[in-house]
């Protein structure tokens, strides 16, 4: 049997072992393919995995190992190089590591379907992996974007320098940090909710809760609002193809 799997931190909740799972179910592939969570402290363990899974083919990687697994693989796609992050390997036959990133294709498709003309830059909350391949895609899609972070850097301002200026300069705002994953329900991102309008799209990759606070508030305003769950479908998907290329 094939053995696919996710690699990450505290990682139960993750939607990609029950996708996979049914989808394997639904197609009738259940006994030729498995999917399993590899929930680890340390990057450090990775090499254990391979080596107690000889059958595995390839993996999702999720927070917090999206930047550091790339120093354990042999090959990156363009993409992943652009972006320095990775979500999906790929391990073939001869034990080569092909690192790969189907984060932005999915978050992309995801949001395509709600932009208007108006929709001309983005704030990005949050600065790791996902926010990486989030400012990747929007430039594809010929979208400016700027991170927000508690530290000013290049390309990225503080959560404290967001105004009502800010929030007409910027009219999709993406939350790409776990403020608000299950089950710490209650937190959000520090920002002024209440510049939020109908011309502004908040996106929130969490999936879990369905609405989180942030998707909330910014309703609340008129905001339109988009959650991460079909983000997570298109990814999943662009990422099967990957491991049966």
């Amino acid at each position: 049997m094939k053995k696919l799997g996710l690699l990450g931190k505290n990682i139960s909740y993750s939607f990609s072992q029950n996708y996979f799972t049914t989808k394997f179910k639904k197609e009738g592939i259940a006994d030729a393919f498995s999917y399993q969570n590899f929930d680890i402290q340390n990057i450090d363990e990775f090499t254990e995995i391979l080596q107690n899974n000889p059958n595995l083919i390839g993996l999702n990687v999720t927070i917090p190992y999206k930047e550091t697994i790339i120093s354990f693989l042999d090959e990156l796609s363009e993409n992943a190089k652009e972006i320095g992050a990775v979500n999906t390997i790929r391990i073939s036959p001869n034990g080569k590591l092909f690192g790969d990133n189907t984060d932005f294709f999915g978050f992309n498709k995801s949001l395509e379907s709600l932009l208007k003309t108006h929709h001309k830059k983005a704030l990005i909350l949050g600065t790791g992996g996902a926010a990486k391949a989030v400012a990747f895609g929007l430039k594809k899609l010929n979208i400016e974007s700027v991170f927000v972070s508690r530290h000013e850097k290049e390309n990225t301002i503080t959560y404290d320098q967001i105004n009502a200026k800010t929030f007409d300069d910027y009219q999709i705002i993406i939350n790409c940090t776990p403020l608000g994953t299950s089950p710490k329900t209650e937190l959000f991102p520090d920002i002024p909710y209440q510049y939020f309008t109908s011309k502004h799209i908040a996106f929130d990759l969490i999936y879990n809760p369905e609405k989180t606070e942030f998707l909330k508030k910014a309703e609340s305003h008129g905001a339109i609002i988009k959650n991460g769950y079909d983000m997570l479908v298109f990814q999943a998907e662009k990422a099967w193809e990957i491991w049966n290329e």
